[in-house]
């Protein structure tokens, strides 16, 4: 991994404990998202940032860890960004409960290896 790609992770993680602290703090539900358009938008801006924040990923990073569907969080990126108005908000909170966990695990789990490489050294 190249520093570049440390920094976009720490990025990426920095977005996801966004959307944990809005949807936490403002008690965000599937049912409360339709109408909580503050908390539906402060998600989708994170959305948007991680989605972009992924397309500076390297290439070699990306296809290192073919685990993780790049192109599905670039896709949701562009249909948040692109489509608001037709945000399906069960994809959406799908997204906040059970994608974003995963992705922070990962990114945790790289910036973890990297830095236990370095103490080997």
């Amino acid at each position: 991994m190249n520093a570049q790609d440390r920094k976009l992770l720490i990025k990426i993680i920095q977005y996801i404990d966004e959307i944990a602290l809005t949807v936490n703090e403002r008690a965000v539900t599937l049912e409360t998202l339709f109408s909580d358009v503050t908390s539906k938008n402060a998600i989708s801006m994170c959305i948007i940032q991680i989605g972009e924040l992924v397309t500076h990923l390297s290439d070699d990073f990306k296809e290192t860890h073919t685990e993780i569907i790049w192109k599905e969080i670039k896709a949701m990126r562009n249909v948040a960004a692109h489509h608001y108005g037709e945000f399906n908000m069960k994809t959406l909170w799908e997204t906040v409960t059970d994608d974003m966990p995963v992705l922070k695990s990962f990114c945790t789990q790289q910036l973890s290896e990297i830095t236990q490489q370095k103490d080997a050294i």
